[in-house]
Formats: structure tokens, C-alpha cells, sequence
């Protein structure tokens, strides 16, 4: 399904494709969710952004499917930024439904890309067990 992705959030939103006011306030969240995502590993490598409704989901994922969850991380966090809910309550669900996602988001990029730490050796000579006193 090739969907653009400011009108996925727009509706999303509430907000119908040809109702453009906002436009420009939702395309500088979305962009910023994007920086975000970057900074998280996913996505394209030398990043992400959109000018316009012509930028699909699937410019965005590849079409990796295991990344379908970034339309709904990406609602979550336009829509704290747009159009806050009013109780505290709602806004911390929101809170906690985001960190969900970032933590799943990772688990496969980690699946993806996880390199293991290198541990550097130590010759022997050089250990100091007993906190190097005589």
C-alpha cells in the first residue's frame, strides 16, 4: 500500500487531505520525528524528511514491513506535538505507547545491525586484582 505520509498523519489527526492550514506545522513535526527516528537507527541511513504529500511510507521504510510500526509512532508523537490531549492521564498513555514503540523499533534494528562490543585485552602483567597495594 503506498500511502503519502502527511496525509496518513492528517487523517490520523482528523484532518482531511485538502484541508492544508496546517500543513506546514505538521510537516515540521513530522521532520522532527524523522530526526528522532535517525537518531534511534531507523531509516535511511543518510536520513529523512518530507517537503509536500508526495513523500510515501514506503520511501521511508523500503518497504520493510517490520517497520510498519513507525506510522503509529509517528501519529503518537505529531499528535502530542499538534494537538495535546487536555489531562495528564492521556498524555502519559501517549508518553508510554511511544517508549513502547522506540523499544520495540530497536529490538530490530538491533536484530538488523547489532554489533558486539570489543573488549580490549589486558596482559597480565598489567591486572591489578587487589586494588594495588604491596
Amino acid at each position: 500500500m503506498i500511502e503519502s505520509i502527511l496525509t496518513s498523519v492528517k487523517k490520523n489527526l482528523g484532518l482531511d487531505e485538502d484541508y492544508t492550514v496546517f500543513d506546514s506545522d505538521i510537516t515540521l513535526y513530522i521532520n522532527g520525528v524523522f530526526s528522532t527516528l535517525h537518531q534511534l537507527g531507523i531509516g535511511p541511513e543518510d536520513g529523512f524528511m518530507i517537503e509536500d504529500k508526495t513523500a510515501t511510507w514506503d520511501d521511508f521504510t523500503g518497504g520493510d514491513v517490520r517497520y510498519n510500526m513507525v506510522r503509529t509512532y509517528m501519529y503518537l508523537r505529531v499528535r502530542l506535538l499538534f494537538d495535546a490531549p487536555n489531562t495528564q492521564y492521556l498524555v502519559e498513555a501517549l508518553n508510554n505507547q511511544i517508549r513502547e514503540h522506540e523499544w520495540r523499533m530497536n529490538i530490530v534494528r538491533e536484530n538488523d545491525s547489532w554489533v558486539p562490543p570489543v573488549i580490549p585485552s589486558i596482559p597480565d602483567e598489567d591486572l591489578v586484582l587487589d586494588g594495588g597495594g604491596a
